[in-house]
């Protein structure tokens, strides 16, 4: 019993903490790309008051830099889907578990009395 205990409550540590980097760092990808989109209107706008030649290499910075946000766009999406949700259904185990392990120690000291 012992055993399962100290597994469950490792576990519970280790997700959590795993979970909120995790969080962390898909919000801090999300911001990065959120900026890379407010550059990247900068630059169309910008692009608009420049000479011809000036005006074609701004859109084309611009047009790559929003290749690569959605690139980043679709990593975000990635991350939520195939680690945050698969690791959110672990943690729901693992308290399952701790509830499971809780109640049958409960039906254990209610038979020995």
């Amino acid at each position: 019993m012992q055993a399962i205990e100290q597994i469950l409550k490792n576990s519970e540590k280790n997700l959590g903490e795993i979970c909120t980097i995790l969080a962390s760092y898909t919000r801090k990808t999300a911001k990065l790309r959120d900026k890379a989109d407010l550059l990247v209107a900068t630059l169309f706008d910008f692009s608009h008051t420049e000479d011809p030649e000036f005006q074609i290499g701004l859109k084309n910075l611009a047009e790559d830099l929003a290749m690569v946000q959605d690139y980043r766009h679709a990593q975000v999406e990635r991350l939520e889907t195939t680690v945050v949700t698969p690791l959110k259904a672990y943690g729901y185990i693992v308290k399952n578990k701790r509830k499971q392990q809780v109640s049958s120690r409960t039906r254990q000291v209610t038979a020995q009395l």
